[in-house]
């Protein structure tokens, strides 16, 4: 099988962001929870079995009470925010596995459930949708991989360590060193890409560096590569098969009738599929 886990959060802005270039900055109050809907569908219709999606609940996360500027909830428009909930009853009621993150990020839910699921012999692949830079440490070969959904790049081991310079195993080292300023860390002084990546394709990870390639800058990256770290055993997931869509709850009815009751009837068409495949 192939499971297929989804950034709930990218996925919101994205469709969030993108409405603005039809509704002339009229936001509507579901339009981007009916985007992500669509998204989800179009992937159960072009045959997926086995999905989850992890939102952040709440941006903030533990790694704000290790670096004071990392990034928070401050600035996401109200709008916006107010769509992560009924995101994820949509999703419950929909019957997709849904994890809202509060003290870790809906990137360690993904990160979690991919090294989960990847331990399962009867999973061929696992594919991570999302673009984010940090998700790249997360793939192994071509079996944990990445999906760009923009560009519609598939991005395994060898497209990581391509892109980056070093392999997925030391995309942490890297952004400590260069920074995420998506994240809120600046990386440290005098450390760009190229001089990143070289050294740690030399030395291998920051703790192995010669103590004069970082000097009194070692504490620092090390708390940088902490940040950047995904945790990978959060309790997400007991077995794989709870990925697996079995049709919707009987509240999605009502879901649909609020936010777009085209819907309901596109969704009985895919259980009645799913039903006969049983």
């Amino acid at each position: 099988m192939i499971v297929h886990l989804v950034d709930g959060t990218y996925e919101l802005f994205r469709h969030f962001y993108g409405l603005r270039r039809f509704t002339k900055g009229e936001d509507r109050p579901y339009g981007a929870v009916v985007g992500v809907l669509n998204t989800v569908l179009q992937m159960i219709e072009g045959g997926a079995t086995h999905i989850g999606v992890a939102t952040d609940r709440v941006i903030e996360s533990f790694r704000n009470d290790l670096w004071p500027g990392y990034k928070t909830g401050d600035g996401i428009e109200p709008a916006l925010w107010a769509q992560f909930e009924p995101l994820e009853q949509a999703l419950n009621a929909l019957g997709v596995r849904v994890w809202p993150m509060v003290t870790l990020e809906a990137d360690d839910a993904l990160a979690s459930a991919a090294h989960r699921c990847a331990a399962e012999a009867n999973v061929e692949r696992v594919c991570i949708w999302t673009p984010d830079k940090d998700l790249a440490q997360c793939v192994v070969g071509e079996r944990v991989v990445q999906m760009d959904r923009k560009s519609g790049a598939t991005r395994d081991a060898a497209a990581v360590e391509a892109k980056f310079g070093v392999p997925p195993a030391l995309i942490a080292d890297y952004l400590a060193l260069v920074g995420d300023s998506a994240d809120g860390y600046p990386g440290i002084k005098g450390f760009g890409a190229k001089t990143a990546a070289r050294l740690l394709r030399q030395h291998g990870a920051i703790e192995q560096f010669p103590p004069s390639v970082l000097g009194d800058s070692l504490e620092q990256a090390l708390l940088f590569k902490q940040l950047a770290t995904l945790v990978k055993d959060a309790p997400v997931l007991d077995d794989v098969d709870q990925l697996r869509w079995r049709g919707p709850q009987p509240s999605f009815a009502a879901v649909a009738e609020k936010i777009d009751p085209r819907l309901q009837a596109r969704v009985e068409r895919l259980a009645d599929k799913t039903a006969s495949r049983s």
